[in-house]
């Protein structure tokens, strides 16, 4: 029995279930849309479908990732101890992993409609080839947004069986906030990985990539601004985008000297900004 709980606590820490901030960064967009798309009132189905959907799929992007990654995963200090890395588990047993979370998130998708069926292929084909972006896409965070970012269309689909521009509006300021934190993330692994020959958008940004962070973060602000003006939001709603906006402002003096510490805190303060946003949301449609 002993042995079995060893090989479960493995799995686990290959699927991150001991770091939720990737979930919750693939959460907060998709509850976005989910309660736009639903003007305020999402079913609770959907609300568990989505929620539970996000981290089994999350899991197996996670052991998707480790099985691409693990022999470059060796030559990174904050990487070289992963399950599948430290060969504590095999490249069979990753897959194996991968495939039951991917199938359980599926299993979920067939309970909503056939558009959101059809959506969840390529967001699953988009979701197991981000790792192998980092090969040959100078900025595999854009690639990231979108991996991230599919719940928001999906979350349309199933609320009201189409997914309108808005929604394309969203997975766009959802593309650059990924390249903003991801760049925070990147810039922890930047020697690393020009050592392995890979490719970030800290490598590609440089000296710059502070700005570059930067100007990502204004950019969400001013789509999701745009969206509050389209859908006739109230004040509360700005006030939440508001507070994101000077979480976002306070990451430059996280960032700034590009430590390592303080990039990886910028990287996961990146919770609350998509929490700020949300509440502005939730909080526009109780008032009204």
């Amino acid at each position: 029995m002993s042995a079995v709980v060893g090989r479960l606590v493995l799995y686990a820490k290959l699927v991150r279930l001991d770091k939720p901030i990737g979930t919750l960064l693939l959460l907060w967009p998709t509850l976005w849309a989910l309660w736009i798309a639903a003007d305020g009132r999402p079913s609770v189905k959907l609300i568990l479908i989505f929620s539970l959907g996000t981290l089994l799929m999350r899991s197996a992007g996670c052991a998707i990732n480790d099985y691409a990654d693990r022999d470059f995963d060796l030559h990174v200090e904050r990487t070289k101890n992963r399950p599948l890395t430290s060969r504590k588990i095999s490249a069979n047993e990753a897959l194996a992993v991968a495939g039951v979370f991917a199938l359980l998130a599926f299993l979920l998708v067939l309970q909503t409609n056939a558009l959101t069926i059809a959506l969840s292929v390529p967001a699953l084909v988009i979701a197991a080839s981000y790792p192998y972006t980092k090969r040959f896409f100078a900025i595999p965070q854009a690639y990231l947004g979108v991996a991230f970012g599919f719940g928001i269309p999906m979350a349309f689909a199933a609320q009201t069986g189409a997914v309108p521009a808005l929604a394309w509006v969203m997975l766009l300021a959802n593309i650059f906030w990924a390249i903003a934190y991801d760049t925070e993330y990147a810039m922890v692994d930047r020697y690393d990985d020009l050592k392995l020959g890979l490719h970030t958008s800290a490598i590609l940004f440089a000296d710059y990539d502070i700005a570059a962070v930067m100007l990502c973060y204004a950019l969400v602000i001013g789509l999701m601004g745009k969206i509050g003006v389209t859908l006739d939001f109230g004040w509360i709603y700005y006030v939440g985008l508001a507070i994101a906006a000077c979480m976002m402002g306070f990451h430059y003096f996280l960032i700034r000297s590009r430590d390592c510490a303080g990039c990886l805190l910028a990287f996961r303060r990146n919770n609350w900004v998509g929490a700020a946003i949300f509440a502005g949301i939730l909080g526009n449609y109780i008032i009204r």
